[in-house]
């Protein structure tokens, strides 16, 4: 999904990894397979709303409904040389369903294929900051954690709870309320996502996810309810999801987040990095 993701944690400066060609492919790679498994989950929650995924030309489309944010590339460039006709295949998938052409496109992905795009009538509509730090055995935040606090990965029964928690985590961006209370019913088919649980003596706060491809752990959603912010929720969240990747062999954690935001800046305080600056193209709309 769009919404943006975070991580935490310090290392040493020697053990980042370049940021070139191959960390793109890492990154990017693993945001559209975890995308893809999201869409996976709504096909067989929601059979009726025709989600589904595809491959072309080393690019993953995905539909997730006319409005969902997932619907849109990840990979664009960089694992296929895109020409006219790739652009023809891949427009063709969401015009099928009726849904904008959107492409969240790498600048490691080249001059020529932004150039491309301009041609065929795209437009920037979004920029995203793409973070990233190594996990090493696992996160040092470098910071007291609020003992009162808990966050862990919900139990099989705690998907509702967890779907309510982000649903009022994210109630004041009037989109989102009924999206995370979807994920409720589709959490348990989402076979790369977990699903985090913050609690402030056992009554819970905050809630966030996890998806894990390819060695990489990109975190999402995370969010807390009004009442209880400011008190080291996100904190404990972004703790136990780290440790939780890294224990299950994540080498490189990865976070999006709008550029000059507090996220970023939180993130940069705890070791993230930039990787590099995405743009999200989309499709001038047409009057036929």
């Amino acid at each position: 999904m769009s919404s943006k993701t975070e991580v935490v944690s310090r290392t040493a400066d020697n053990s980042y990894p370049f940021s070139d060609l191959a960390l793109a492919r890492r990154l990017e790679r693993a945001e559209g397979q975890g995308g893809a498994s999201f869409v996976e989950a709504r096909a067989v929650a929601f059979p009726e709303s025709g989600a589904r995924w595809a491959e072309i030309a080393g690019t993953y489309a995905m539909y997730d409904g006319v409005h969902s944010p997932i619907t849109q590339t990840f990979g664009l460039g960089l694992f296929h040389e895109i020409t006219g006709t790739e652009l023809d295949e891949i427009e063709g998938f969401f015009k099928n369903y009726g849904a904008r052409v959107f492409h969240e496109v790498s600048p490691l992905a080249g001059l020529p294929l932004a150039a491309l795009l301009r041609e065929r009538g795209y437009e920037p509509v979004e920029f995203t900051s793409v973070m990233y730090r190594p996990l090493g055995s696992g996160p040092d935040l470098g910071v007291s954690l609020n003992e009162k606090i808990q966050a862990r990965a919900i139990s099989s029964s705690e998907h509702g709870l967890w779907g309510q928690t982000a649903a009022r985590g994210w109630g004041e961006l009037p989109e989102f309320p009924d999206l995370f209370s979807d994920l409720a019913k589709l959490n348990p088919f989402h076979k790369s996502g977990v699903s985090f649980l913050a609690f402030l003596e056992g009554r819970p706060i905050a809630a966030g996810a996890l998806n894990m491809s390819g060695g990489v752990g990109l975190l999402a959603g995370a969010c807390t309810i009004p009442e209880a912010r400011k008190q080291g929720a996100q904190l404990a969240l972004l703790d136990s999801r780290l440790r939780y990747a890294a224990e299950r062999g994540c080498d490189i954690a990865m976070m999006c987040a709008q550029p000059g935001s507090a996220s970023q800046r939180n993130a940069e305080r705890h070791g993230f990095r930039i990787a590099y600056t995405r743009i999200k193209w989309g499709l001038r709309r047409t009057d036929n």
